[in-house]
């Protein structure tokens, strides 16, 4: 009967879930972030607090990059609210004029962060947004794209009719992965 039915310990045992309750890095300043975040999380019962404590959490791979260009297109219309991300700000050297902006991050150029002081914008830390808002009132929340890595590309299967993943070739040459796959006399062409 299933009443008397075990775990069996061998064949792997309990299921674990999947997501992370701490994370894998030792550095200390993530590690208080976590600490007030997970207090905040309990104390406020606030969406937006477990929200940022989760992704303290996460690989820096799933903590993506944004620019200053992305961030302005983001916060176009939302004056007088802070940018929040969790992970890192990048320069953006194609924009020109920069507008003023607030701006909580992980981390932040040295070139950024003086573009945004310039135009009287300011950068602050996690902890002190923890301070100034600490339910995430006047906050919009972003992150970067994840699929924007040129690794991404890779995945899936290359040379298969239908797919557009990018090959591993050694060199983009006359006589580099030109044949099948790539031209419709020799099978078919993607």
């Amino acid at each position: 009967t299933f009443g008397e039915m075990g775990i069996d310990l061998v064949a792997g045992g309990r299921v674990k879930k999947g997501h992370r309750t701490e994370p894998a890095s030792q550095d200390v300043y993530i590690r208080l972030l976590v600490k007030l975040y997970r207090f905040l999380a309990r104390r406020t019962g606030s969406r937006f607090n477990e929200i940022i404590l989760a992704r303290l959490f996460m690989s820096r791979i799933n903590r993506a990059p944004l620019s200053i260009s992305a961030i302005s297109r983001h916060m176009k219309g939302k004056e007088g609210k802070t940018a929040v991300l969790v992970g890192s700000v990048t320069d953006d050297v194609r924009m020109l004029e920069v507008p003023k902006l607030s701006i909580c991050c992980l981390r932040i150029t040295e070139s950024a962060r003086a573009r945004i002081v310039k135009a009287g914008g300011e950068v602050i830390t996690l902890d002190q947004l923890a301070l100034r808002a600490p339910t995430g009132k006047n906050t919009v929340l972003l992150r970067g794209k994840r699929t924007a890595r040129e690794a991404v590309r890779h995945f899936g299967a290359a040379g298969v009719p239908g797919s557009h993943v990018k090959p591993y070739v050694r060199s983009k040459g006359r006589k580099f992965e030109r044949a099948r796959g790539r031209r419709q006399s020799r099978g078919y062409k993607n």
